[in-house]
């Protein structure tokens, strides 16, 4: 079992829970996810890993509330266990020989671009960090981006916070204005990512996407988080989840994610009704 030690509600949907276990926080990095299970009946499902304290022995994660589990792990609260809590898991971000980086981060992606962004301000690269909301109530870890980038650029699609600007606009400024960089790390919607590949293969800027499709296992047996990439079938738990994105397939990889969205929406409804019956 492992205690939830801390629940901070980030915006409207999005929360972030830092989680007891030391034998994750001892060998976590940036990039890598978990798989959890709220309880014993509970679903599988990954998520990334926003932030780690290897000394507290603690593992942050931040979720979005889209369907049944999370949901239900939204329903937990600081002193509450989880069922199951294992990783880390997929490959960590490269972060070496980088002198100036783009990362790129949209909407509850921005959490997953943060602790990518932090590694490589320590390590001394200069860090532009590009995120991007849909309003100024769902800026998330605003004090946190400040302190693990160079330059921080937030962009809102309402104007209501940072600049009206899409990041692929925004990115496009920096390139245009002069940045050289070695890097776009791109994270967050897949529709986004692809459009931010589209952008940077017209500057030759080598550029990777963290994938996040349908996963079950988290070891590569079952196939179900499989993408192509140049061409190649590749599973995101095991061989990522970071890509060079301009060799996925992100029209196959929208087309897969949008498979089970109605039934997710449907699960989602039933566990609402659940705890809302539950309080009465």
């Amino acid at each position: 079992m492992y205690r939830i030690v801390k629940k901070r509600v980030l915006n409207p949907t999005v929360s972030l829970m830092e989680i007891e276990a030391p034998a994750v926080a001892r060998k976590a990095e940036p990039g890598q996810f978990i798989i959890l299970r709220v309880d014993e009946e509970g679903e599988r499902i990954p998520l990334t890993i926003a932030d780690f304290d290897r000394e507290r022995g603690t593992v942050t994660i931040i979720y979005q509330v889209v369907g049944a589990t999370t949901e239900k792990l939204n329903h937990r609260s600081e002193g509450d266990f989880l069922q199951d809590f294992v990783g880390p898991l997929g490959r960590a971000t490269e972060t070496e020989g980088l002198k100036r980086v783009a990362v790129v981060g949209g909407g509850v992606g921005t959490a997953i671009a943060y602790p990518v962004a932090k590694k490589l301000h320590d390590v001394g690269c200069c860090v532009d960090l590009i995120v991007g909301f849909r309003s100024r109530d769902l800026v998330i870890l605003e004090d946190e981006f400040k302190a693990a980038s160079t330059q921080l650029i937030i962009g809102t699609d309402d104007g209501s916070y940072g600049k009206k600007a899409l990041v692929t606009d925004l990115l496009k400024e920096q390139i245009e204005a002069g940045a050289q960089y070695d890097r776009v790390i791109a994270i967050g919607p897949v529709v986004m990512m692809k459009f931010v590949c589209q952008l940077t293969r017209e500057y030759n800027i080598p550029t990777v996407v963290s994938m996040n499709p349908i996963m079950i296992d988290g070891t590569g047996m079952c196939g179900g988080c499989r993408l192509s990439v140049g061409g190649e079938t590749k599973f995101a738990c095991v061989d990522g989840p970071e890509f060079d994105g301009h060799k996925v397939d992100f029209d196959e990889a929208m087309a897969r994610s949008a498979m089970y969205k109605d039934f997710e929406r449907h699960a989602h409804e039933q566990a609402c009704n659940l705890f809302k019956q539950e309080v009465r």
